[in-house]
């Protein structure tokens, strides 16, 4: 049985999107306060979903539907750390104040 190179290299690339979402998630249960969960969720979740895609467009090859995937990375990649900090900066403007050990 021949192991294809590329098969490999996208099987690192999702399992890898996928150990940083995983993170995230356990960030976004374990963080005290809303501005450290968002801060855990925003960067996890923009890597590992963009890692997993990245893995999608090696294992897909050079077609149509890799192109659409290179799309919606770069869209993910403006897209979530934009509206991270817009939610992040309502929330300060609301008058949500940051954990503070006591």
């Amino acid at each position: 049985m021949l192991i294809n190179i590329f098969n490999v290299i996208s099987a690192v690339f999702i399992l890898f999107g996928l150990f940083f979402i995983v993170v995230g998630t356990i960030g976004l249960l374990r963080l005290p306060d809303f501005y450290s969960r968002m801060h855990a969720t925003g960067k996890c979740d923009t890597l590992g979903v963009g890692l997993t895609l990245i893995g999608l467009i090696i294992y897909n090859g050079l077609n149509f539907i890799s192109i659409k995937l290179l799309f919606l990375v770069i869209l993910i990649f403006i897209v979530n750390p934009v509206a991270t900090h817009a939610i992040a900066r309502a929330a300060y403007k609301v008058g949500l104040q940051a954990w503070r050990k006591q």
